[in-house]
């Protein structure tokens, strides 16, 4: 199917202001690696300035005692929030900036004023729980986003695809009771922050609706696009959502320091022209995806232009050839558990 498409981009410079103490990952040269990327599709894509998100639109997501915690400890920085997450003069606002970047990039698309985004945003959000930052994360981008598009766009599934390498726990905390999102991730597991099993499914209306998929360290590109061909596909067949939310870490890729996956930027394209393969036969092709993760340049660099490959591309991408699953090999071992959970709510949940 021939599709036009209008993507929209965020980058901003203040972006940078967020200031790493010395040595620590999650630092303001992440986002040069991803704007080099950027760089590369210059002319194809629309620029979209980012606006600061207001306290009601951050109330969606995270409680107010949240809300004041992070306004204060910037008015006393440099501090941290926990072991690993900081705080400079300039992180609230800037963290205000992404979590407004994500929730104008996701209504744009969902309007139809563009086909697909990508905000290349920082601090990161999928850890940020509603009562606290964890994990370098502030404010949950995405999840302020999701509750967004509901209330605003009257969208009432959301699928969201988180493929970075850690578990977004925070995400999952907010949607586990929500049936309005499916939460659907791959992550390094067990591995910080411990969530993430494959019993973890959601509770209440929202049972079912979380979809883990844990991976054993040394997970590359055959198993990261198997298990997006056997479970991602036919769960989100089953949910057919109304827009697509990814989640966009690049932390699984083979160089990057914190975590032990040997993902490519082949791989990375694979699982994006999945989830874009999804998005045009289940939603229109709207799908807006929000910088997560992604610690070495490379890595950062080579996931940005596979995710923009699939979603600039003119024609919907054909699916790649199924990942054989072999009797024994940790992708079935993988498919096997998840289907023991979901395989009742999934009709055809891990064949090709």
């Amino acid at each position: 199917m021939s599709v036009t498409r209008r993507v929209g981009v965020v980058e901003d410079a203040r972006y940078g202001e967020h200031e790493a103490p010395a040595g620590h990952p999650e630092r303001p040269e992440r986002l040069a690696a991803v704007a080099s990327a950027i760089a590369e599709r210059a002319p194809e894509v629309e620029r979209l300035a980012p606006r600061a998100a207001e306290d009601d639109e951050i109330l969606l997501a995270h409680t107010r005692e949240h809300l004041e915690q992070v306004r204060a400890a910037a008015a006393r920085a440099p501090t941290h929030l926990d072991p690993d997450t900081y705080v400079s003069h300039e992180s609230f606002e800037v963290a205000r900036l992404a979590a407004g970047a994500a929730t104008d990039l996701a209504c744009a698309v969902a309007r139809g004023e563009l086909g697909a985004g990508f905000a290349a945003i920082r601090p990161p959000g999928h850890h940020a729980e509603p009562h606290r930052a964890m994990g370098f994360c502030l404010f949950n981008n995405i999840a302020i986003a999701a509750r967004a598009l509901r209330e605003r766009e009257q969208i009432d599934r959301i699928l969201l695809v988180d493929w970075d390498v850690h578990h977004g726990n925070g995400t999952q905390a907010l949607f586990e009771a929500d049936p309005s999102v499916l939460l659907f991730s791959t992550h390094q597991f067990p591995y910080y922050p411990g969530t993430g099993a494959a019993g973890e499914c959601g509770r209440g209306r929202g049972e079912g609706e979380i979809v883990n998929v844990p991976l054993p360290a040394g997970c590359g590109d055959a198993e990261y696009v198997g298990a997006f061909q056997r479970l991602l596909v036919p769960v989100a067949l089953r949910y057919r959502p109304q827009m697509i939310l990814v989640s966009a870490g690049f932390d699984a890729h083979q160089d990057d320091p914190l975590a032990s996956m040997d993902v490519t930027e082949d791989g990375f394209r694979a699982m994006a022209e999945i989830v874009r393969n999804l998005a045009d036969d289940q939603c229109g092709g709207r799908v807006a995806c929000v910088l997560e993760g992604g610690y070495a340049p490379r890595g950062l660099r080579e996931g940005t232009r596979a995710l923009l490959c699939a979603l600039l591309a003119t024609q919907t991408p054909a699916l790649p050839a199924p990942v054989e699953l072999e009797p024994g090999s940790t992708l079935a071992s993988v498919v096997d558990r998840v289907v023991t959970v979901h395989g009742r709510r999934n009709p055809g949940l891990g064949a090709a």
